[in-house]
């Protein structure tokens, strides 16, 4: 148990102006490694945090929390799925569409891109997708309008703008039966959704002009669904699919972008403990601090062993002084961590605009900036972590510095 007497004594070395410069310095190497590795550790999980929360948060403008398909065909009877599932609790809207994939052309250029017919007005309630057009308006999708809108990145490549017009091939039948079907249509809206392979590779039409092009009679690909709580999708798919029958399949986006997320969260853990073994580095430089500190104070030690201090005594002074590093350190880290993942997008844009490129290429990473978020509890455990690193790298130092002999120390003094 550490007393008053312990804990003043320790504060006294602390507070004491040292005649060994070189043991200073050592102590403020120590501590400053413990407070770039706190920050940096913080910085970074932030990051990946905020990397995670943005991305879902895009991935759900374009993607439903639910899908409601038929075996692996089309869904044949949708409005009847769609009036059942229209009465379970928490769905708030629920949409058609028809998916296939196409040849967008115009003049020399051509892209392969992801054509999804849908309803307008239904489409609005199950996506984000309309407030993030920034030219036309998805309205202008009507049944007889032959209206396409397409994202931004995909019309700086093929050199469009609103009202051009565009040509929409799709291919029918199998490898050896090639019949493809072709739609000329008007673009009246360009999107921005912040990922690269949406707007680059993602179109809209109506879903009339969906199943003229795919030819799918009145089938349509599955029925789109949104609920009150997306974290909610895997329990309410099981329930849905319970309730349509066994010939119904019910896809959540968890289970569509499953292996994304879970990488994302094994590059976390990963990253944790290599930064950790950073910190603990850092927090180890402690050990030759104190040594060279109890070497420093042999008289001292000698003198309060001769007055009667106990080894366990002697032991939380140094214990005390190493802790009071590591602390000062920990806390120092957390702060400058803290603040500096509440402003890392404004610092990397800064940077980017000194040196004149971008870090995160549009065409290679799914987002351009790098959203950050605190979390308080990865917070608590990096700082208290580091605080038990600290702790355990004192205990040699103090140990030994309590095992000395009084009259060998004092000899030569």
């Amino acid at each position: 148990m550490i007393r008053p007497l312990e804990l003043y004594v320790g504060l006294r070395y602390m507070r004491a102006k040292r005649s060994n410069h070189f043991i200073s310095f050592i102590s403020l190497m120590a501590t400053l490694g413990i407070v770039l590795g706190v920050a940096a550790l913080i910085v970074v999980l932030s990051v990946m945090n905020g990397f995670g929360t943005e991305l879902r948060g895009r991935i759900l403008d374009v993607v439903s929390h639910v899908t409601i398909t038929e075996g692996f065909t089309g869904l044949r009877r949708w409005e009847q799925a769609d009036t059942t599932v229209s009465k379970q609790a928490h769905v708030l809207a629920t949409a058609p569409y028809i998916e296939g994939q196409g040849m967008l052309l115009r003049g020399r250029n051509a892209s392969g891109v992801a054509v999804r017919g849908i309803l307008p007005e239904r489409e609005k309630a199950v996506s984000e997708i309309t407030s993030k057009i920034q030219a036309g308006d998805l309205s202008a999708l009507t049944p007889d309008g032959k209206g396409i809108v397409i994202g931004n990145a995909l019309a700086k490549r093929l050199g469009v703008k609103l009202g051009d017009r565009l040509a929409l091939v799709a291919q029918q039948g199998g490898s050896d039966q090639l019949s493809p079907n072709l739609l000329r249509l008007t673009v009246v809206g360009l999107f921005n959704l912040g990922m690269y392979q949406y707007d680059n590779a993602m179109v809209l039409i109506h879903l009339n002009d969906a199943r003229q092009l795919f030819r799918s009679g009145e089938e349509v690909s599955g029925l789109r669904i949104k609920l009150d709580d997306g974290e909610l999708a895997p329990a309410v798919g099981r329930h849905l699919s319970q309730v349509l029958g066994s010939h119904y399949r019910a896809r959540d986006w968890t289970q569509q972008h499953r292996n994304f997320f879970v990488a994302l969260q094994d590059q976390k853990r990963i990253l944790f403990i290599v930064l950790m073994m950073i910190v603990a580095v850092a927090a180890f430089n402690i050990v030759s601090t104190l040594i060279m500190m109890v070497t420093d104070k042999r008289a001292d030690i000698a003198i309060m062993q001769t007055l009667g201090f106990s080894t366990g005594t002697i032991t939380s002074i140094f214990v005390i002084q190493g802790a009071l590093l590591a602390l000062a350190g920990t806390l120092s880290g957390a702060v400058i961590g803290v603040v500096l993942a509440w402003n890392v997008e404004t610092l990397v844009a800064g940077i980017e605009h000194l040196l004149g490129f971008n870090f995160l290429a549009a065409d290679i990473y799914p987002m351009t900036d790098l959203p950050a978020e605190v979390i308080w509890g990865d917070v608590g455990m990096i700082v208290g972590t580091t605080i038990l690193l600290g702790i355990v790298a004192t205990i040699y130092p103090a140990w030994r510095a309590s095992r000395g002999q009084p009259a060998e120390a004092l000899r030569y003094e």
